[in-house]
């Protein structure tokens, strides 16, 4: 049974920092393509960034690019989003998800992902 559990969420303050960790299990962790999406209240969930099965290659979205960073660990089967300059906007819930997208357009949407975490809440006060 595949799982992917994030943590690391919690309240910040604008300007803040934080690391959102992903474990995963029961899959071929190396095969697999990482990505992190978000969803705030009332709105669809979004994608924001992801990281080819090598970690040679990642892809963010432009709202993120330059402040967060996507990374991934073999030995741990571990991805983590380094995040910096947090703003409240980007508060929502982030998902942590596996799948194995044939492009890079596939991999910035949600249909991409075959396995989803349960979501970990960032919090940012203005």
């Amino acid at each position: 049974q595949v799982q992917l559990v994030e943590s690391g969420g919690g309240l910040v303050q604008a300007g803040d920092s934080l690391r959102l960790s992903c474990a995963a299990s029961g899959l071929t962790f190396g095969r697999y393509t990482m990505g992190w999406f978000r969803q705030a209240p009332g709105k669809e969930r979004e994608f924001v960034a992801a990281i080819v099965w090598s970690g040679a290659n990642t892809v963010y979205a432009d709202s993120v690019e330059g402040r967060f960073t996507i990374s991934r660990d073999g030995a741990k089967n571990t991805v983590y989003l380094q995040m910096i300059s947090l703003k409240p906007e980007d508060a929502a819930v982030y998902y942590c998800a596996a799948g194995q997208p044939y492009n890079i357009a596939r991999a910035m949407g949600v249909m991409g992902y075959d396995y989803w975490g349960q979501g970990t809440q960032v919090t940012v006060s203005s």
